[in-house]
């Protein structure tokens, strides 16, 4: 990569930078720092959102994907855009009611404050794991693009992210992800896709030089679009990064309409993304890990200074989703573990410290992990399948079904998780059933106790025959 790249990406970490020191001075509680203070417009909320659930592993396994598989690529990314639109159109309008801070706090007002323990232990598991991928692959791309040793290089772009997310909270990764969203949208849709399809000689050679499988939208497999269903849709819905998005919105109608707005967008993107990666098939034909197919791509067909804008948005990409799911982490420990149980008394300055140092160590151990095993995608599976297999079908219920009890809650959910894992570990990670193992078990244990609770309630209101009361 040129010098003038090079200039472009370290500018690009200094507007970050900046950004984080202009946030530290708006986060003055701990609403701010974790919620943006509740005050964002339709443009900004949409902005967030779309950055934090369109990560890295989208733009680059959305791109390999459809090097391998064509149009059938889409489905990865689309079924991360269809989740959104299911929260957005059920559930987003519900959740309005509970002025609340995390997904684990709301199952907590509705079951008991077990469920909410395991729900913010499961869910900042699986959000850590989240930035832990994100870390890995700006390392990734900084290793490759820079020539840094790749250690220091996740420690670069995850030591960035973890400054501005410390001094500014929710504030400094709402602006951050404005200026990433404007630059993922720049770098994909203005600048790499139609680039990449002048470079295959237009959209009619681009086809008539395809497989016919690449041009099938099934050719990736009903099972794996299945997964993607079970792992994204009902994973998103769930999902605390997301929903501490959702919490951010100014109305429930912005959030209702954000989320919608974003759905659509993801989807645009996965058409996108797809069609790059099918240019790159023409056009690079040889590409012996397909894992980088954009990057080899963007450095085989872009101009100098053009190349580091659309590097920049690939990094954008990964630096908002591990900012999201990095506070989200720390903002599941800190309100829903040590205020619940170690710090009922605190002040909100202290606990603003307090949220600061969480936020603190869950970076720097999300940049250890990350060093340490460098290929995450199997723990992010299993955090997913867990996510998933076992608080979907609870927080379903929690708001379409009245008749659900606390104690129903709690057992669902660790009933679920017990048999997630179980069917993980002998079905292997790759296999769909230990999910829908979770989500069968969740439903069977959370309405037949509370029907069975129900039943003897009423039981032990009807006044037994021929016991009667003189007065």
């Amino acid at each position: 990569m040129g010098t003038l790249d090079t200039v472009i990406i370290f500018l690009y970490f200094a507007v970050l930078i900046g950004v984080g020191i202009i946030g530290s001075t708006k986060a003055k509680t701990t609403e701010d720092f974790a919620l943006a203070g509740r005050n964002l417009g339709l443009f900004m909320y949409l902005g967030c959102l779309s950055a934090v659930i369109l990560g890295g592993a989208s733009t680059i396994g959305t791109a390999k994907l459809g090097y391998e598989f064509g149009l059938s690529g889409i489905w990865f990314v689309s079924m991360i855009g269809l989740g959104i639109i299911v929260l957005g159109t059920f559930f987003i309008k519900k959740i309005a009611k509970y002025k609340v801070t995390t997904i684990s706090e709301l199952l907590g007002k509705k079951y008991k404050s077990e469920a909410r323990l395991i729900t913010a232990v499961v869910a900042s598991i699986y959000t850590l794991m989240v930035a832990v991928t994100q870390v890995i692959g700006m390392g990734t791309i900084i290793n490759v693009l820079l020539g840094w040793n790749l250690t220091i290089s996740m420690f670069v772009g995850g030591g960035i992210v973890l400054f501005y997310t410390i001094l500014g909270g929710m504030w400094s990764v709402t602006v951050t992800d404005i200026i990433q969203f404007v630059v993922m949208t720049v770098g994909i849709f203005a600048i790499m896709l139609p680039m990449s399809i002048a470079k295959a000689d237009g959209i009619g050679s681009l086809l008539s030089k395809l497989p016919e499988s690449h041009l099938s939208l099934t050719s990736i497999g009903y099972a794996q679009i299945f997964q993607y269903f079970l792992l994204y849709t009902l994973g998103m819905v769930v999902s605390q990064d997301i929903w501490q998005r959702v919490f951010t919105a100014k109305s429930p109608s912005i959030a209702r309409k954000g989320s919608l707005y974003a759905g659509l967008y993801s989807i645009a993107y996965a058409l996108a993304g797809s069609i790059i990666g099918m240019c790159a098939f023409v056009i690079l034909p040889n590409i012996g890990d397909t894992q980088n197919t954009f990057a080899t791509l963007a450095l085989n067909i872009l101009p100098a200074g053009i190349l580091g804008l659309v590097l920049a948005s690939v990094i954008s990409a990964l630096m908002s989703t591990a900012s999201g799911t990095l506070l989200a982490s720390s903002t599941l420990i800190t309100n829903d573990i040590l205020r619940q149980y170690f710090m009922k008394d605190i002040s909100d300055k202290k606990f603003l410290v307090i949220s600061r140092v969480t936020t603190l160590c869950a970076g720097l151990l999300a940049i250890s992990f990350a060093v340490w095993i460098q290929d995450v995608l199997v723990a992010l599976d299993v955090a997913y399948a867990i996510l998933s297999g076992a608080i979907f079908v609870p927080v379903l219920l929690m708001f379409f079904w009245k008749k659900a009890t606390p104690n129903a809650g709690f057992y669902s959910i660790l009933a679920s998780t017990i048999v997630v894992i179980g069917g993980l570990l002998i079905e292997g990670i790759a296999s769909t059933n230990p999910i829908m193992y979770g989500i069968a078990t969740g439903l069977v244990v959370l309405v037949g106790i509370s029907l069975t609770t129900n039943y003897r309630n009423k039981e032990s209101l009807v006044t037994p025959l021929g016991d009667t009361k003189q007065g």
